[in-house]
């Protein structure tokens, strides 16, 4: 085995923090968990543009550390997420779940830098560890139970898939390619798993809200996101990515719309933004995959943003749902602002990065004149408005107060969610620094007077719709109704009816498997007193048993 080493990986700093957090204690417990995140993102900067460890192992030459741009762009957004979720969630007793959140971005760190096909599968394996421990950790055994076994489904799948193409390549260098192949499909249908796409998209909204109040601020960050980055390594340009992208966003508009609770609602939006992403992807441009990776960074702080102000309601109020809340603008006025900033970035709204990272993503459907998607697209994006600007503010923030505020979001909580506020607005107004990260995007008409006017002008056609439609986007007490229904629910019916009828047959079953038993003991018997008395049997009958054995044995030898 030979070896190059070279600087060190941001994963291991992450991991290794993760699990030396338990044995300590205290003010050097929390020390850590803020320290590891923070140096994490100085390495992810500190790493030169181009291979660091390469290893020759059995055959295989593993790249288990590569930086180039596209690493770098999904490496800040992890340790931005990682730094301020620590920070967040530093008030957080469960030492289990901080143990494991550190882990959790670690594994996605891992899979940013990883150079080939053997090293992100390891990744990606830890990546499900880590997310279902947090999910663990809050005490929904069942909930990460069915987190746990869809992801061993996409696990599978996506080793069988790399299995197939190391055999048939002879290679584990991570390259694009079409899915041509059933090992390229199976491959890509692991990777589409953990990105949330149909028709196992209710893990999301399912697993998601079962995590604690800091633990689902992790858990919006990495695991699709992760996803999207392995499909542009591996995938870009792919044609079924634009429907199943398509698809991702039409499903997450029209559930977040339904729902009442908070964290599901904000989780059937991760599914629908991803759906942009994964839409950018199979386009394939340059401008398309730059774009997509921006908008997964932009996505991550405001998603992150919206899920700590989600958290800060349910620690201070016990609830969620929208139904049970109100008038919490003028209660917790910090938590109530960084909802709206994290809305407005999520609408697309001028002065937020989610406005420049859509409008690069409408760029490049522009450029490759995939018009359908343009407006399919352009369309969803204005329904979005409507739950993440209009009706979540409205419900929650505004109106009568149904809640009592108990406990007010800690000093850590309000640093962690101003900090994103800060910086969401800032790369709204001075794109700069994005542009820096992905030359591609430069020439894009972004902060233009017209562009502007449009997006506020879907801003106001949105209002309409809203006041038109108030009536049905009202929220109602309940909950919506979705795939999961069929691993969820159906077993619950199915199991009494089936008990029905098992009991209806089984006396009458119970009565011929007496019976049947009792032959087969009798027969057994007389067969055993006849083997003991061979000498006694008749002739013909002992004939007519090697005929039958000997014709047994012809047809046996014919075969």
């Amino acid at each position: 085995m030979t070896e190059t080493f070279g600087p060190l990986s941001p994963a291991l700093i992450l991991i290794l923090s993760g699990l030396l957090l338990p044995l300590l204690r205290g003010p050097l417990r929390n020390a850590l968990f803020l320290f590891a995140p923070v140096a994490a993102l100085v390495l992810v900067w500190a790493l030169p543009l181009e291979p660091g460890l390469a290893i020759d192992w059995l055959g295989l030459h593993l790249v288990p550390l590569a930086s180039d741009n596209m690493s770098r762009i999904f490496g800040t957004a992890f340790g931005i997420a990682a730094i301020a979720g620590a920070l967040y969630g530093v008030s957080q007793p469960s030492v289990t779940e901080k143990a494991a959140a550190l882990v959790y971005a670690g594994a996605a760190q891992g899979i940013a830098f990883a150079g080939d096909l053997v090293t992100l599968f390891v990744f990606w394996e830890i990546l499900a560890i880590g997310s279902t421990l947090v999910i663990w950790s809050n005490g929904n055994t069942r909930a990460g139970l069915r987190y746990a076994l869809i992801h061993v489904l996409g696990g599978v799948l996506f080793f069988a898939g790399i299995s197939a193409e190391i055999s048939a390549s002879g290679s584990v260098a991570m390259h694009a390619m079409r899915a041509d192949t059933i090992g390229r499909w199976l491959m890509l249908s692991g990777i589409l798993v953990n990105a949330g796409a149909l028709p196992l998209s209710a893990w999301v909204a399912d697993a998601y809200p079962k995590a604690s109040w800091s633990g689902a601020v992790f858990l919006s960050a990495f695991t699709t996101k992760a996803a999207v980055l392995v499909l542009i390594r591996l995938f870009p340009g792919e044609p079924a990515l634009l429907w199943i992208g398509l698809a991702m966003a039409i499903y997450g508009l029209i559930y977040a719309l339904l729902e009442n609770d908070i964290r599901k609602l904000l989780s059937y939006s991760i599914v629908g933004q991803v759906g942009f992403m994964v839409v950018a992807v199979g386009i394939g441009s340059p401008l398309a995959l730059a774009a997509a990776a921006l908008h997964a960074l932009a996505h991550i702080l405001y998603k992150s943003l919206l899920m700590m102000a989600a958290g800060s309601i349910l620690r201070s109020t016990g609830e969620t749902r929208l139904t049970e809340l109100g008038g919490l603008f003028r209660v917790m006025p910090f938590t109530a602002v960084a909802m709206l900033v994290g809305g407005f970035s999520l609408a697309a709204m001028p002065l937020t990065a989610g406005f420049i990272s859509k409008s690069a993503i409408f760029a490049a459907l522009a450029e490759d004149q995939a018009r359908f998607y343009w407006f399919a697209l352009m369309a969803i994006s204005t329904g979005s408005v409507l739950y993440i600007a209009l009706k979540l503010p409205w419900f929650a923030l505004f109106g009568q107060r149904r809640s009592d505020v108990a406990v007010e979001p800690t000093g850590s909580m309000k640093a962690a969610m101003g900090g994103l506020c800060a910086l969401i607005v800032a790369l709204g107004c001075f794109p700069a620094w994005l542009e820096s990260l992905a030359p591609e995007i430069v020439g894009v008409p972004i902060l233009t007077v017209d562009h502007i006017l449009f997006q506020w002008l879907m801003l106001i056609a949105a209002s309409c719709i809203f006041i038109g439609l108030f009536a049905l986007l009202r929220p109602s007490v309940g909950s919506t109704l979705d795939v999961d229904w069929l691993w969820r629910e159906l077993p619950r019916q199915v199991i009494p009816f089936s008990n029905g009828i098992r009991d209806r047959f089984r006396k009458p079953a119970d009565r011929g498997l007496s019976q049947a038993k009792q032959g087969i003991a009798l027969f057994s018997q007389a067969f055993q007193s006849r083997l003991r008395m061979a000498g006694n049997w008749r002739t013909g009958e002992v004939a007519a048993w090697a005929t039958a054995l000997l014709a047994i044995y012809v047809l046996i030898a014919a075969l």
